[in-house]
């Protein structure tokens, strides 16, 4: 059994064999990053939450040499604060098509889309999703994105599903333990 099956839960050889190669994590974020709900206030401010964890495992990922990128549909300052102080490099916020923000990565990065790993939550997400190496479907998720998913988290969104996929990629690529950083 191995070190993340004990953690989490079972996964195929397939999958796991699958994790090795991936060089690039893409990540929606309402939905994965968050628990997918907005709160706004009175004056029009917005809030989301975002588990620390999450944060630890994305600067892990950077620190072992995985690229991380998000892509997301809406525009907020507060994902943009968020992704900044994890380091994460490569924000794509108001992409309503979210395959023009995947193919300019590729093209950037010099990598082909089996060495990509993508997570979301809802049916905008297949259309990068289909496309990677690595499909990955939070356990909340849309029933059709976790049926057609390569793998679909024990944990939702908002509450770990991105650390639990940074732990597949670390265990898998063997740096699991190795980042002794804050997940700020």
């Amino acid at each position: 059994m191995s070190l993340f099956s004990q953690l989490y839960q079972p996964i195929s050889d397939s999958v796991f064999d699958k994790a090795k190669t991936i060089r690039l994590l893409i990540c929606d974020v309402d939905g994965v990053f968050s628990d997918g709900r907005i709160y706004l206030g009175n004056n029009g401010e917005e809030y989301k939450a975002f588990h620390t964890r999450d944060g630890y495992g994305i600067k892990a990922l950077r620190q072992a040499g995985i690229e991380v990128a998000v892509i997301t549909g809406r525009q907020s300052a507060i994902v943009q604060q968020r992704m900044t102080a994890l380091t994460v490099p490569y924000i794509y916020q108001g992409q309503e098509n979210k395959l023009a923000a995947f193919n300019e990565l590729l093209h950037t990065l010099q990598l082909s889309a089996a060495n990509v790993a993508y997570i979301g939550d809802d049916l905008a997400d297949w259309q990068v999703m289909q496309h990677c190496g690595l499909a990955v479907a939070v356990r909340d998720a849309h029933p059709y994105l976790q049926q057609h998913a390569t793998y679909v988290t024990s944990l939702p969104g908002g509450y770990g599903a991105v650390r639990e996929l940074c732990d597949l990629l670390l265990i898998s690529q063997q740096h699991f333990g190795h980042f002794d950083g804050s997940s700020s």
